[in-house]
């Protein structure tokens, strides 16, 4: 298909997203050699400084590479993605088969590793967690759940683990209010799993890495089956 001349702001981001329509639409195939940049600034209407500046933008997105002294080809027909970006299209059941990988390990950890002030944190998780059930909001009280998990994953004292907890917690949030809405969780479960929580934290106190591990294991199998469910 023609480019065609652009028209309004910004002239940049426009030259880019009509370059990488054209790979998109297949009328350039990976493998093939753009225009140059002088012809690609006369069909759409600007600079060659503008021309520069988008494809700039399109490789460092992945999708064209320049070789010098050959000009400048197609590498791929989708944008590279940051694991941030990946999170936010997976199914929430994907994520959280992730998170109980990830977050098993993490307990074990912090069963190990954990500190005075570690056993403080989660105790205060763990209250507000009961207070937040008692309260009328089901958002808070899911907030206050994710708290106590999160002072869990920080008592394994591995910064890493930390951040790609907080990374999986925008799409389990969403996915989990979800459910929340779906499932009435004072009618299904009066205790609001509040003695496996105190369990969780007991054995982290214990230093008693096997039961924790099998605690935490047992609960976030139960979530997960009703996120399949739900689906």
């Amino acid at each position: 298909m023609p480019l065609g001349p652009l028209r309004r702001s910004p002239l940049v981001e426009q030259a880019a997203q009509r370059l990488r329509d054209q790979i998109a639409d297949g009328s350039w195939p990976v493998g093939t050699r753009l225009p140059g940049e002088t012809t690609l600034a006369r069909e759409l209407g600007v600079g060659r400084s503008t021309v520069r500046e988008a494809l700039r933008a399109l490789a460092g997105a992945g999708l064209v590479q320049a070789r010098q002294g050959a000009g400048v080809f197609v590498t791929a027909t989708e944008p590279d993605e940051d694991f941030t970006t990946r999170l936010r299209r997976a199914s929430v059941t994907d994520v959280y088969e992730i998170r109980m990988m990830i977050e098993v390990r993490a307990t074990e950890l912090a069963a190990e590793r954990r500190t005075d002030a570690d056993l403080a944190a989660l105790d205060a998780a763990l209250a507000a967690r009961d207070e937040a059930f008692a309260g009328p909001s089901l958002e808070a009280f899911l907030d206050a759940d994710i708290a106590l998990h999160a002072a869990v994953i920080a008592a394994a004292h591995n910064p890493v683990l930390v951040d790609l907890h907080a990374e999986f917690v925008p799409v389990l949030r969403a996915g989990l209010l979800d459910l929340v809405a779906l499932v009435d969780v004072r009618a299904s479960d009066a205790s609001h799993g509040r003695a496996a929580h105190a369990a969780l934290v007991e054995a982290i106190r214990a230093r008693d890495p096997e039961t924790a591990g099998r605690v935490i294991t047992a609960e976030l199998t139960q979530t997960l089956t009703r996120l399949r469910g739900s689906r």
